[in-house]
């Protein structure tokens, strides 16, 4: 397996998504597999990487972020457009084989997709996950949140070869 450097994005709070001091990794092409094969492949190989409480699904179509945990999404199938960090962030183009490390407080939400778009999602140590759509009245406890979740020793594809302590420094 080639290990690929990520595309990093950095997003500033916009005063609705708080967004965070780690960057957006971006890894294009990260694996081979497609459709059902690629979904285990990702659940197994989070699982390796004890990024646990998996599921299989799609990204909502509105704005949000996590504020307990982190989170990996890895594209098994189809291709989309996605928003991240907030109004004033990124659109990424994502395709099967792409993964993303998303850290808490950043904001994404899927503007369009094919049909058979479809992501693995997971969390460090298995953690829960809220979701949190940027209101005034979660801003206080969800910026205290975002500050106490601790940087996960692995990465969910790569393991310690490129743990995340290596790149959110």
């Amino acid at each position: 397996m080639n290990i690929t450097q990520p595309h990093t994005y950095q997003f500033k709070d916009d005063g609705s998504i708080p967004n965070s001091r780690f960057p957006l990794l971006v890894y294009h092409g990260a694996f081979k597999g497609s459709g059902q094969e690629g979904a285990a492949w990702l659940e197994k190989r989070f699982a390796e990487n004890n990024w646990t409480n998996s599921w299989r699904n799609g990204v909502f179509t509105y704005h949000h972020y996590h504020s307990i945990t982190h989170e990996v999404l890895g594209v098994y199938a189809g291709n989309a457009l996605l928003h991240m960090g907030g109004e004033h962030g990124e659109k990424l183009h994502v395709t099967a084989g792409d993964v993303l490390v998303i850290p808490a407080g950043v904001g994404h939400k899927k503007l369009e997709a094919s049909a058979d778009f479809a992501v693995v999602g997971a969390y460090p140590d298995g953690r829960d996950y809220d979701i949190l759509r940027g209101e005034a009245g979660d801003r206080p406890r969800a910026l205290e949140n975002i500050r106490q979740v601790p940087i996960p020793l692995l990465d969910p594809i790569w393991g310690l070869e490129k743990g995340l302590s290596k790149i959110w420094v």
